[in-house]
């Protein structure tokens, strides 16, 4: 029996609310990297006290997702493209490391977490919801993080694939429009699932580089895509600002 009381319960279940509604925000970029997050206004927002609000920041701070900067300003975490490498290189390291474990730790009941969670990636990515497409690839992963059994890894494993979320969701687009099919994309998962259904431990962990390898090539194939048509964009802007002058001059 619980002894909640009713505004016990209404501030627990608002903050979870506050959470995920920030939360869906913050991945699907509706709230941009340095975006301000202001508890007073936040708490007008949904309806509610600061206290639910400052508890949906906390977690959101423990995932990385929310930062304080030293003058208390609370803000969406900021991502700069020049952070990428050293996010790609943290990232290729812990991927290696977990699916390596994952292989020689995993028992049968692991292998079903993690082909279920696979299967519920695939069916994301053939709905074409980007939304639910980085939440399960984010679940698969873990469930191989999980299948190591180590949960040092695992909790530094979930930070960075959270952290990771927003930029899958950057590119996910572009990388739909690219692929032959939405089930090649899906497909992307299967060496790591067999190289661990064998215990391969050498194979696993060389696909799992594989892995971040391909998220890197695709990421980057997205920032060159729109960087190019924004360069077009002003070099367009800039020869028409200046044709006035250069007909005065003739």
């Amino acid at each position: 029996m619980s002894n909640d009381t009713p505004e016990t319960s209404t501030k627990r279940h608002g903050g979870r609310y506050i959470y995920e509604e920030l939360r869906k925000q913050i991945l699907t970029l509706k709230l941009k990297p340095g975006s301000p997050l202001d508890e007073v206004s936040l708490a007008a927002q949904f309806g509610l006290s600061r206290s639910p609000v400052r508890d949906a920041l906390a977690r959101l701070i423990s995932e990385g997702l929310v930062t304080i900067l030293p003058n208390r300003t609370t803000l969406v975490t900021p991502f700069e493209i020049e952070d990428f490498p050293n996010y790609v290189s943290a990232l290729d390291l812990i991927q290696r490391a977990v699916t390596r474990l994952a292989a020689t730790q995993h028992d049968e009941e692991d292998l079903k977490r993690i082909r279920a969670a696979d299967a519920a990636y695939l069916e994301a990515v053939t709905s074409g919801d980007f939304q639910a497409m980085s939440e399960t690839n984010k679940a698969f992963h873990i469930a191989i993080a999980e299948a190591g059994k180590n949960p040092y890894f695992i909790s530094y494993y979930e930070k960075l694939l959270g952290e990771g979320q927003r930029l899958l969701h950057l590119h996910f687009d572009y990388i739909i429009s690219t692929a032959s099919t939405t089930t090649r994309l899906g497909r992307d998962h299967d060496v790591i699932v067999d190289a661990i259904a064998a215990r391969n431990a050498d194979e696993a962990e060389q696909a799992a580089h594989e892995h971040t390898m391909l998220f890197q090539r695709r990421f980057l194939a997205y920032m060159q895509q729109n960087l190019t048509k924004a360069v077009s964009v002003k070099s367009s802007r800039d020869a028409a600002r200046d044709e006035p002058d250069r007909g005065q001059s003739r």
